[in-house]
């Protein structure tokens, strides 16, 4: 009777350890599922300290420097909001790869600063989340690499479907438009944008 007893034992012991195997299996997955889903945000932190020392490069220079060999866009200025803290470096191409990473100058506008409408656009979830915090008389300034400082005042925002946003490019004086999609809050893509309208302060 002594012999099969210490086979039941031992049995018993894979058995109760399965459980214990379970969970660390499902920790070590878990585990790893949280750094894949750290590097996320500490790839998007660095990647916007390589766009601040590039935009301060270009700004130096007065020619694009890519923030990384392989980009496909580069910094071509930074928009700050004042009233609520915001700076982004705003990215040329408008590319989905540039959007990305911040605000992109769409092709089609003018230069801000210049005479008729700059197209500023982001992701309403990120870089453009604080579209829905200005209100009219808010000061919006954009400076551009070559060194020119424009100031715009809020006009007011509209929501407007992407296949009816025109932009008037004959407008007489600088204009600035900040685009992304609408609702703010809404998880999937749609054909409405929120526009924010910006007249240059004299």
């Amino acid at each position: 009777m002594s012999g099969p007893a210490p086979a039941r034992a031992k049995g018993g012991r894979r058995w109760r350890a399965l459980p214990t195997l379970a969970f660390l299996s499902i920790a070590v997955a878990g585990v790893g599922l949280a750094a894949h889903g750290a590097i996320i945000p500490a790839k998007a932190a660095l990647a916007q300290v390589l766009l601040d020392r590039a935009f301060e490069t270009s700004r130096s220079t007065h020619e694009q420097v890519k923030a990384w060999p392989w980009a496909d866009h580069t910094p071509v200025a930074r928009i700050t909001v004042p009233r609520l803290k915001v700076s982004e470096v705003v990215l040329s191409s408008g590319s989905g790869e540039a959007l990305a990473f911040g605000p992109t100058l769409m092709p089609g506008g003018m230069q801000p600063g210049q005479p008729g409408t700059a197209v500023i656009a982001a992701h309403r979830d990120t870089h453009f989340r604080f579209l829905q915090q200005l209100r009219p008389g808010d000061v919006v300034t954009v400076e551009t690499i070559d060194g020119r400082r424009s100031s715009f005042r809020v006009q007011g925002g509209y929501v407007v479907r992407n296949d009816r946003f025109g932009i008037p490019a004959n407008a007489p004086t600088p204009t600035l438009a900040l685009s992304t999609c609408w609702p703010f809050n809404a998880q999937t893509r749609g054909p409405w944008r929120y526009v924010v309208i910006a007249n240059s302060i004299a």
